[in-house]
């Protein structure tokens, strides 16, 4: 377990055991016994055998980074290009490339990286290092890779004041700005950290990053969940021994006490920095660096879960930017959410989910996803789950359940195209609380549940927002709204912004809060109802009350909610967590239909939340404005959202406003709002009558696409009664699995 040095080239390997005490030493320089062996003790607690392997791009100030961090842990460090390649080809790095070439050269940086090997060190990798395969290999079995990931910008401004002159790839025709872009792909393949480090952070405050980075990759006994309904004073030994980790709450869904997930230490802070250094990154650049710092690595690696995100925000959104940006009016911007496969924001996380899921679960077991939809949820959730690998579709089905006559048209149209062999829609004779209210009452029926996994070897699961990788998804889009109005020059980072969505179930409010809470400089959060305002009434007064309310259907149907379910995470929070408040809470709106918070929790909460109304009228009103004097056309929720922005915002900051769905899903609202007298009940001909507008934004693609197939055929429709949807599960389970 002693560090043994050879040199040249300078090697690192280890003894066996501790019995032999004698250390066999060759140095280029001299070096002390004793401070060797204080060098292994100091940082044998943090690096073991391993090392902690330094990469990225030229001028990244891995060297400079390493020396620091080599003497916080006191063990020994290696520059690659100056201990090993000068050492090796008895010349320098410049004069190496410029003898034989850009090819030649990767080739033998990456022969003599096969030579190299090391124990307990810190390692400064040259720029190029990655581009060799083998040689990554190599060192990646004994060692832990940093990725310094510095901007673009950062580094072309940094090389230029340096005058560096041995950029390999670097050739007339070629720019420096395309031989960075290019090494990215090769850097994302091998990392297991990432460390962000913006223009101007000291390489010390580096060095300290790349510690704490490493103290987290080694212990995911940090990252772990809670339920809301659970309390850290009255948590049992057994309780605190169970521990939930991300895998398992994606698999779980819901808590064993009917409570929902929440991270036990909160969600990562962001600093200012940071964020800025993601101001240049594409949508899914963010989108991996915000999800790596949620999901610890020994859930899903950094690799493998840049290659999900890579294939959840690819060729399957119409748009570019992915969640881009649009000028409305005034100091009013739209946030495109409506550009995936179904038209709604929901495809951001049911794009990704599916992926996460089937990277989570066991192999030795069949999993049942069981869905409540108000609409969007729906077909995003049947099309996500519909793209996972044949292999994956063998052991994972879903089942969507939505109120049979509480959708659009087009919204229950998409729900039976987007049925595949592995995913299925029901009607339900009810509204959508009863259809959540049913899933969640079934995951609790133990009974019911043991069953499924003792006789036919199933478990079950759930994709709704009460699901923490469903919401976790949405945080990205709301922060890197943010961001795009900083790259556009509208603000500069630091300065406020407002945001303004249409709230049903709560979910996408609250990942907009999670945004702010990790440093996003969100002022307020503005949540807009439909006449189902049961949640204006509540942020307004503080009394959540149900008795005596119906659900009214509106043109704006996906937040037609009384019941909504991710409020629990939100109080759960501002409570201080405080699950038996929760759970006392939650069990008086069950057990009485109403309960009343406290006035300094209200107080808290109005100091993050404001909320507003709008009824039908106004909202198609708003809808014919907006088109008039714009040529856009806003779909009823986002409508909604516009009318509730209009009256309640100051208008001394930007106001981003959620677009959550396309027009074109809610067309015979929309043509009734643009005062169209006949309206043709086919949905395929109502599009084609919208489209005949040419406006802006144009119709959505897939949904054309989705409308024209055939699907599997019509869909199943059952009673409102809880027996009924179980035998159907166990049908269901039996017809696919067995």
């Amino acid at each position: 377990m002693f560090p043994v040095f050879q040199y040249p080239p300078l090697r690192l390997i280890t003894q066996n055991s501790l019995s032999s005490m004698c250390l066999k030493l060759t140095f280029s320089r001299p070096v002390a016994f004793a401070q060797i062996w204080k060098s292994w003790f100091s940082s044998h607690s943090l690096l073991g055998k391993k090392n902690i392997i330094l990469m990225g791009p030229p001028g990244a100030g891995k060297t400079t980074t390493g020396r620091i961090v080599g003497q916080k842990l006191d063990c020994p460090v290696i520059d690659i290009d100056d201990d090993v390649l000068e050492t090796t080809w008895n010349m320098s790095v410049s004069q190496k490339l410029q003898d034989v070439g850009y090819e030649e050269f990767l080739e033998e940086e990456g022969k003599a990286l096969l030579k190299f090997s090391a124990s307990g060190s810190v390692i400064s990798l040259s720029g190029s290092n990655p581009m060799h395969a083998a040689g990554m290999q190599h060192i990646k079995k004994n060692g832990i890779i940093v990725y310094l990931d510095v901007p673009t910008s950062v580094i072309m401004s940094r090389l230029k004041s340096k005058q560096m002159d041995r950029i390999v790839g670097l050739s007339p025709g070629v720019s420096l700005k395309d031989v960075l872009q290019f090494r990215k792909q090769f850097y994302k393949r091998w990392f297991d950290i990432r460390v962000l480090c913006g223009g101007d952070v000291a390489a010390e405050v580096v060095a300290e990053k790349v510690l704490d980075a490493v103290k987290r990759y080694q212990d995911s006994e940090l990252e772990t969940f809670i339920s809301t309904r659970s309390s850290r004073s009255g948590r049992s030994t057994e309780e605190d021994s169970n521990k939930f980790y991300f895998s398992d709450v994606v698999i779980q869904g819901l808590a064993l006490d009917g409570g929902l997930f929440v991270p036990e230490r909160g969600l990562p802070k962001f600093t200012a920095e940071e964020w800025q250094g993601l101001i240049e990154a594409t949508y899914v650049e963010r989108a991996q660096v915000i999800l790596e710092r949620c999901i610890h690595p020994a859930d899903i690696p950094a690799s493998r879960l840049a290659e999900i995100v890579e294939t959840a925000y690819g060729e399957n959104f119409s748009c570019s930017k992915v969640a881009p940006v649009r000028h409305l009016a005034g100091n009013q911007f739209l946030l495109e959410l409506f550009h995936g496969p179904t038209a709604s924001f929901k495809d951001f996380a049911l794009q990704l989910m599916p992926h996460l899921f089937a990277y989570c679960i066991p192999r030795s077991c069949n999993y049942l996803i069981l869905v409540a939809t108000s609409g969007d949820t729906g077909s995003a959730v049947l099309d996500g789950f519909s793209r996972l690998h044949d292999t994956d579709k063998q052991r994972i089905a879903l089942m969507n359940f939505f109120p049979e006559d509480g959708v659009s048209p087009i919204q229950k149209s998409q729900m039976i195209a987007c049925q595949k062999e592995n995913a299925w829609s029901m009607g339900v004779k009810s509204d959508f609380d009863f259809c959540q209210t049913a899933i969640k009452q079934i995951f609790t029926n133990s009974d019911f549940t043991g069953f499924l996994t003792v006789e036919y070897g199933t478990a079950l699961a759930a994709a709704n927002s009460i699901n923490w990788a469903r919401l976790l998804p949405q945080i990205v889009y709301h922060a890197s709204a943010y961001l795009d109005l900083v790259h556009q020059g509208i603000i500069s980072f630091g300065s406020p912004v407002d945001i303004c969505i249409p709230t049903g179930n709560f979910g996408n409010i609250l990942a907009a809060f999670y945004a702010k809470m990790m440093g996003i400089p969100i002022r307020k959060c503005i949540c807009a109802s439909n006449e189902n305002n049961v949640l204006t009434e509540f942020i307004r007064t503080g009394v959540y009350d149900l008795r005596g309310r119906k659900l009214i259907s509106s043109f704006s149907p996906a937040v037609d909610i009384l019941k909504s379910s991710n409020l629990e995470r939100y109080l759960h929070l501002i409570a201080n967590e405080d699950g038996q408040l929760v759970t006392q809470l939650f069990n008086q709106l069950e057990n009485q239909g109403h309960f009343q918070l406290q006035k300094d929790l209200l107080g808290k909460l109005q100091q993050d939340l404001v909320a507003g109304w709008c009824s039908d009228e106004d909202c198609l009103a708003a809808i014919h404005s907006v088109y008039s004097t714009t040529g856009y056309i806003l779909d009823t929720h986002t409508a909604v959202a516009k009318v509730v922005a209009d009256r309640l915002q100051d208008r001394t900051c930007p106001i981003i406003i959620s677009s959550t769905a396309h027009y074109s899903k809610f067309a015979p609202a929309i043509l009734r709002a643009l005062r169209i007298a006949e309206i043709n009940q086919n949905p395929l001909s109502q599009l084609h009558l919208l489209s005949s507008y040419s406006a802006l934004p144009p119709i959505h693609w897939g949904l054309l696409e989705t409308l024209k197939k055939t699907g599997n055929g019509d869909h199943q429709v059952c009673a409102a009664d809880m027996s009924v949807l179980m035998s159907h599960i166990e049908t269901l389970i039996q017809n696919h699995f067995m």
